[in-house]
């Protein structure tokens, strides 16, 4: 398997001034011989496919394809061609031909950022090839077994899926995939090369295996856009603006004062029994616990601690309407963050949690929304965000059906039965094509039975199964295997 990306130069050749002098990978040079480069593409001769004369094609920034070659076409050479990676490892060689067993200095090792993202893209796309598993994939037959994979939503790998995926990444991109300038791409488009056709079959052949399944972006990192970004929307509203500003000034200046000397940190543990919580600005979720905080002192110690606090630190005190709106923000902002802490779990990661969970979330705002008195504008903004933001995944049967699989869930999250039928219509169309449902060995081979197999006998059998899984009442996982073929 390919080394994962870094920022080593190791990763990218270094420029050479004769594409005929130099080997970009000389530990690879007795299995094949650099011929120069294309493009983005160094170009190779296998040694062992003398005395003919088709090309290889490789990105220059991995050797990947020169591996599947090996692999496809000498696969006794395999050993050989992972024996010359292992000592590249051990000592670092360089396209001048040195090797050094020393790591080069930080300073040496600039990458610009074309290469970093190249980088990325090849980890994706090769590194992981093809489905977010090692290369060898194909040998443990899960290839169709995956359908979507989930990454953080930076950019890199945005575009990484953009190129690679099997169906248009647009869709789920939203901000990332615009920007892009069409007047360029249609210059791109009227660009003409010509090519050797067999070099180009070559790395047709190459590069068709490089299929990513459906990008999913992280739900973590969406909510959090949602309670951020989307969240500052509701200071539109003068009002909310006044107030949310006053209060959130006043706590800044106790967590400034708290981090910067350790006398005020001791007036406030002193007072209060409790550290403040300074929030962080990389995570949301610590401006939410650093104003619970602020409210559980006043809950266990009284308005007087935090007063005296105030007097002690020459900070303003918080007026009873700004306590007020903190004690309403943290009712208002509790829910998302459970929510948050809920798909950003380590241990229930199915993607059955996601539509149940964004589900409830709205559920729950909405019922803050008429007893709210200061945070209306900004349950509004959460609320708007969610459906901007989350609504394609909110009717997305293969989510949907996702959760009414997951036995904690199954058709209680909801009370619309538009979705639900939406999920168990995919549930039950899947479970009709799934060959399982005939045992093994009562195959007999006949053309008749297996086209008239979803006859109404098939069907209601399917139903059967459906209804006993939902009629069930253990939310272990195990019941899947009990009822369901799949």
């Amino acid at each position: 398997m390919d080394e994962e990306p870094t920022t080593s130069t190791e990763l990218e050749p270094v420029p050479c001034s004769s594409d005929s002098e130099r080997h970009p990978w000389p530990y690879l040079s007795k299995l094949f011989e650099f011929k120069g480069s294309k493009n983005d593409s160094w170009r190779f001769q296998c040694v062992k496919c003398l005395p003919q004369r088709k090309e290889l094609l490789a990105f220059k920034n991995s050797p990947s394809n020169l591996k599947k070659h090996i692999e496809r076409k000498h696969r006794p050479l395999l050993k050989e061609y992972l024996a010359a990676t292992s000592s590249k490892k051990k000592g670092t060689l360089f396209a001048d031909g040195g090797s050094s067993i020393k790591q080069r200095k930080l300073e040496d090792t600039k990458a610009s950022q074309k290469t970093i993202d190249l980088a990325v893209v090849n980890f994706i796309v090769q590194g992981l090839h093809p489905f977010g598993v090692v290369e060898q994939t194909g040998e443990y037959n899960i290839r169709e077994k995956i359908v979507r994979t989930t990454t953080d939503n930076a950019s890199n790998f945005i575009k990484a899926f953009r190129v690679y995926a099997c169906e248009d990444e647009g869709s789920s991109t939203e901000d990332e995939s615009k920007g892009v300038n069409d007047s360029e791409e249609e210059d791109a488009e009227d660009e003409t090369e010509c090519v050797e056709v067999e070099a180009l079959m070559e790395e047709e052949d190459e590069c068709s295996e490089y299929q990513l399944p459906k990008h999913h972006r992280c739900a973590c990192h969406v909510l959090n856009l949602i309670s951020t970004v989307d969240a500052r929307k509701a200071e539109s509203n003068v009002m909310y603006k006044k107030i949310s500003r006053a209060a959130f000034a006043k706590c800044s200046a106790l967590w400034n004062k708290s981090a910067r000397s350790s006398t005020a940190a001791e007036v406030i543990e002193r007072e209060c029994k409790l550290q403040l919580i300074r929030p962080v600005e990389t995570r949301w979720n610590s401006l939410f616990l650093a104003v619970e905080r602020i409210l559980r002192i006043i809950r266990e110690s009284g308005e007087g601690a935090v007063r005296a606090v105030t007097i002690a630190l020459k900070v303003p005190m918080f007026s009873p309407a700004e306590l007020a709106f903190l004690s309403d923000y943290a009712s208002t902002m509790n829910p998302v963050s459970k929510a948050l802490n809920i798909l950003q779990g380590e241990v229930d990661v199915h993607m059955g949690w996601l539509v149940p969970t964004i589900t409830l979330l709205t559920v729950k705002l909405d019922r803050l929304q008429t007893s709210s008195r200061f945070c209306q504008p900004l349950i509004s903004a959460l609320q708007e965000g969610i459906q901007q933001r989350f609504g394609k995944m909110m009717n997305d049967p293969e989510l949907i059906s996702a959760a009414i699989l997951l036995p904690k869930f199954r058709t209680s999250w909801t009370s619309n039965e538009n979705l639900l039928k939406l999920g168990m219509d995919y549930i039950k169309r899947h479970m009709e094509e799934e060959p399982a449902l005939s045992s093994p060995g009562s195959h007999s081979g006949s053309e008749e039975e297996d086209f008239f197999g979803l006859m109404r006998g098939n069907v209601h059998e399917t139903t059967k199964q459906l209804d006993a899984y939902l009629a069930n009442s253990s939310t272990s996982m195990d019941i899947l295997k009990g009822i369901l073929p799949f």
